[in-house]
């Protein structure tokens, strides 16, 4: 299997289909790079070469004690694109993975970098602040770490609903795409897990979003229930200077894993790769 080595020399693994412009994929918590399946064989029929990779703690990627967070997760995506020597990419990024994008950027500038797409990312902060009262309070945050030291099993087979929003009355969300879930989320190992939590919830991204200076897409649902659009798509939309923002109406924070809004996301990153 392909592997890039980290700066720790953790191995993270990568999968890379297709041939022509570059489009690398970044994951959300708890998945793995299959989540992004659909979207890269999308891509790779239409003539780029799309590249997902697992994140460090999960998945086929190595499970290091140390280094689950922001600033790895992002190095471990240069490492990726380096080590492929990737050129004038188009960094796509759902949940967590919108941050590492976001951190990469603001890391490693965009001298790599043509265009980033964030997709109900956790940008500019989860968290509730006095400087940022549209956040969720940590108590939200200690209940999902409670949940994956306690019994991560049932604790993803409870949170695949609202992520797929299969908990709302108009749901089509079919049980098969649940398990994935589940089934994604049990290759993570639980200390890689566990310390994401905090990653994911803590790590203010504000300055990482000003430094983004490549045409950027945002999207977000209004119905997602893990990322409020409030605290992220709203706000990083505003900070970002090229931006295309698109709210999609009911859609859940696993949105480009839904058939409803998948082809919908399919068709606008699509053009939004070829603008």
């Amino acid at each position: 299997m392909p592997f890039a080595t980290a700066n720790d020399n953790t191995q993270i693994f990568y999968k890379d289909w297709g041939s022509g412009r570059p489009v690398v994929f970044s994951h959300g918590w708890p998945l793995t790079a299959d989540a992004w399946d659909g979207q890269m064989k999308v891509m790779a029929d239409n003539g780029f070469r799309a590249i997902a990779h697992d994140r460090r703690g999960g998945g086929r990627s190595g499970q290091p004690w140390e280094g689950n967070d922001l600033d790895h997760y992002a190095d471990d995506l240069a490492a990726v694109i380096e080590s492929l020597d990737l050129r004038d990419a188009i960094l796509v990024g759902h949940s967590t993975g919108g941050g590492e994008v976001t951190r990469y950027i603001g890391r490693h500038g965009t001298g790599r970098v043509a265009k980033a797409v964030l997709v109900g990312a956790i940008p500019p902060l989860m968290l509730r602040t006095e400087a940022n009262p549209e956040g969720l309070p940590l108590d939200v945050f200690d209940g999902i770490r409670a949940g994956v030291a306690s019994d991560r099993s049932q604790f993803y087979r409870d949170l695949s609903g609202p992520f797929y929003g299969a908990n709302r009355d108009d749901s089509t969300v079919t049980q098969g795409t649940r398990d994935q879930f589940w089934l994604w989320g049990m290759t993570v190992g639980l200390k890689g897990a566990y310390d994401c939590v905090k990653a994911f919830s803590e790590t203010d991204l504000t300055e990482d979003l000003k430094k983004i200076d490549v045409p950027t897409l945002i999207v977000h649902g209004d119905a997602d229930q893990i990322v409020p659009i409030v605290a992220s798509g709203d706000k990083s939309s505003k900070l970002v200077e090229n931006v295309d923002y698109k709210v999609y109406e009911g859609a859940p924070h696993g949105l480009a894993m839904v058939p409803k809004f998948a082809e919908r996301f399919n068709a606008d990153l699509l053009a939004f790769a070829r603008a």
